[in-house]
């Protein structure tokens, strides 16, 4: 086990009682991920694994499918596989991947003319795909997505210059700026918390982040709690998954207590089987498994980048 955060009344997150849980639950893909997190083995060879894993997703063209992610699981390259692509090559930083470039290729190549990516492109094989997934419309440009794909693709960006330098991203940041600047009085919850993770993301490269950040705060209500129209009754964006990174002009929407507290209750939220679960509605008996294995993975990364693990 780990310690407590100093004067925290949270139990520790057991380590021992997460990897039992990835062990037993989790697919491949998050096991090669738990294990470079906590530093079983030999770190080159570790992420080595995981670099094996995430092809196993990867499509000829230069994209990810096949329940990457995992409540979409047609075999097709997706918008949302390259999300995923990208959370893994970012826990390999400082180590670069030409897979990484690859993917930029091929989001350049999808992106609608304005430089947007659709939610989803066609879905031809729908079965136990989310419907939203797969009636998506593949001809209009998602602030949701972009923006997400954005902001991962900027962690990577940060370690890695074929990235940084990629005209995709580039092109994909200034959509992002662009449409953000246009948010209506009332934007979805998800639409708003990839925004601004977004802002948060580039504000390094782009000052003018700083000020949309500023210009949303009238959106986040001071408890952070902004409920997920079209989700289940307690599906909530909190504040961490607008901010979740320290450093970055995100958190100033965010009294430091109130962070700690939602730190203080992601840790608190492991299970007695050692994994923690999602809140929101899976569409397949292996997406509601796989879920609960890619959050214990993103949960513990979350907790170790705030310095909790």
């Amino acid at each position: 086990m780990n310690a407590a955060s100093p004067g925290s009344a949270v139990p520790p997150v057991d380590l021992a009682a997460a990897a039992a849980f990835v062990a037993g639950s989790a697919r491949v893909l998050d096991r090669r991920r738990f294990d470079l997190l906590v530093g079983n083995g030999d770190r080159a060879e570790t992420a080595a694994a995981v670099l094996a894993a995430v092809d196993g997703y990867r499509n000829p063209d230069g994209g990810y499918g096949w329940g990457l992610e995992p409540d979409l699981r047609s075999r097709t390259s997706q918008p949302a596989g390259a999300l995923h692509a990208f959370e893994a090559f970012a826990d390999l930083a400082p180590v670069c991947t030409p897979r990484a470039a690859e993917l930029c290729d091929w989001l350049a190549a999808v992106a609608l003319p304005d430089g947007g990516l659709p939610f989803a492109l066609p879905v031809p094989d729908p079965a136990a795909c989310a419907p939203f997934w797969a009636g998506a419309d593949g001809a209009q440009s998602s602030l949701q997505i972009t923006a997400v794909v954005v902001a991962t693709a900027s962690r990577v960006a940060a370690f890695d210059p074929a990235v940084a330098g990629h005209p995709w991203l580039e092109r994909a940041t200034s959509f992002c700026l662009a449409a953000v600047g246009e948010l209506g009085p009332e934007p979805h919850a998800m639409e708003l918390a990839f925004a601004v993770q977004f802002l948060d993301a580039v504000a390094v490269r782009h000052p003018e982040a700083a000020e949309l950040i500023e210009r949303l705060r009238r959106h986040v209500p001071p408890d952070g709690l902004l409920h997920v129209a079209g989700g289940v009754e307690h599906e909530f964006m909190r504040p961490l998954d607008f901010a979740p990174l320290p450093g970055g002009p995100a958190r100033s929407l965010f009294g430091a207590d109130l962070v700690d507290d939602e730190l203080d209750r992601l840790a608190a939220g492991q299970q007695p089987d050692g994994g923690w679960v999602v809140d929101f509605d899976s569409y397949s008996p292996a997406a509601t498994l796989e879920w609960r294995g890619h959050r214990t993975v993103q949960t513990l990364s979350l907790l170790r980048a705030n310095g909790r693990l």
